[in-house]
């Protein structure tokens, strides 16, 4: 439909063909935590920079993001020092998704996670589970964070799962670690998270005006009978 051909033209042209700059931030003044876990996004995503925020208000910092020519902007928010929340903004014209947060692990409190180095290669990307519209909006909008990999490359040494359970998006990066002369095996390296979407509209962060794509009302949240993505 003409609906979906518009969707996929925020995209389009520079699908799989030119490496996405994504801005990493916070919301203004920042705990500790959510500044290592504002790192932690950063190190997942190879291409992007992060920004410490100091007081930018949104408008300005949208702004000179978009005039950098950067792709899109991850906002971190937070309550009391825990994570609770992920906006992903895409330039020029959104989308932009909003994700609530659970259950957030820090690579340091992962067990074991120090076994894996992290790497800045370009990760494998696995998405499980996303099977109506609105869950390959959600894959697309999640991929084009990362840069393209060529379908012929070897596997890498790093791995990024998104596995969507009954709308619980969760998100696991994992690396290869060498254990013989021919054995390899995965050990998780972090951050660890739950994420489940609660809006998506047109336009971009600062914007109020875009039209709502799709959001999780009160109804939708009680009723336990559908899953949406």
């Amino acid at each position: 439909t003409q609906d979906e051909l518009d969707l996929d033209d925020e995209y389009s042209y520079l699908s799989g063909v030119v490496d996405p700059r994504v801005l990493v931030t916070t919301s203004r003044d920042p705990s500790t935590r959510l500044g290592s876990f504002a790192k932690e996004i950063r190190l997942l995503l190879p291409t992007a920079i992060r920004l410490n925020r100091g007081n930018l208000i949104l408008p300005n910092l949208v702004q000179s993001a978009k005039s950098s020519g950067l792709s899109d902007v991850i906002l971190l928010h937070e309550h009391r020092g825990t994570p609770t929340a992920m906006t992903i903004s895409h330039f020029p014209h959104g989308p932009t998704a909003s994700f609530s947060l659970h259950n957030v692990v820090l690579r340091h409190d992962i067990p074991n996670a120090s076994r894996g180095t992290v790497s800045e290669s370009y990760p494998h990307l696995i998405f499980e589970g996303f099977s109506t519209q609105l869950g390959k909006r959600v894959v697309k909008i999640l991929q084009h964070l990362f840069p393209p990999r060529d379908g012929t490359a070897k596997l890498g040494n790093r791995v990024v799962t998104f596995k969507n359970i009954e709308d619980s998006i969760e998100v696991r990066h994992h690396v290869f670690v060498k254990t013989g002369y021919q054995s390899v095996e995965l050990a998780e390296v972090g951050p660890r998270m739950t994420m489940r979407l609660f809006e998506i509209r047109q336009g971009t962060a600062e914007s109020k005006e875009g039209d709502v794509e799709w959001a999780l009302s009160q109804y939708t949240r009680t009723s336990k009978k559908k899953d949406y993505l």
